[in-house]
């Protein structure tokens, strides 16, 4: 016969309530997908193919404005700052409001892969559109066949 202990998990513990403070979130460094404004980081596609790279990140409701790419140092970086006030008085109540939103994210690229001066970005129905045309020496280069003498 097996003893089972019965619990009421309706309202935990104070221990629990502790390990799950300092064992989830706050001190789990490698959670680190979201933005200081508790709003998440955008979804990023990388995609490759033999002319290029490609990079699309999801970023409905903004406006192209919104965004700066940059390329240092092999170091691609996605950023976006997103301001949004509202003011309205209105007999007798006055309601301001007002939002930030920001993310930046980087991508080490391989090291002369990339031809920088090419690069292009176009933000289409939510979507940022990055292409990083790959350099002649880096695509791949069909079988040549070697004559024998």
């Amino acid at each position: 016969m097996t003893l089972a202990r019965r619990t009421n998990n309706t309202f935990p513990s104070f221990p629990s309530i502790f390990d799950r403070f300092f064992n989830e979130g706050l001190m789990d460094w490698n959670n680190l997908n979201f933005s200081n404004t508790d709003t998440t980081i955008p979804a990023v596609n990388v995609k490759e193919d033999d002319d290029k790279y490609k990079i699309e990140v999801a970023v409905p409701g903004m406006k192209k404005e919104d965004f700066n790419v940059k390329l240092e140092n092999n170091m691609l970086t996605i950023s976006s700052e997103h301001k949004d006030e509202k003011d309205e008085s209105k007999g007798g109540y006055t309601r301001k409001e007002f939002s930030y939103q920001s993310f930046q994210r980087s991508f080490s690229l391989p090291d002369g892969h990339v031809l920088a001066d090419k690069i292009s970005a176009k933000y289409n129905d939510g979507i940022l559109h990055i292409e990083l045309p790959k350099r002649d020496e880096v695509k791949p280069q069909p079988a040549k066949t070697i004559k024998i003498s």
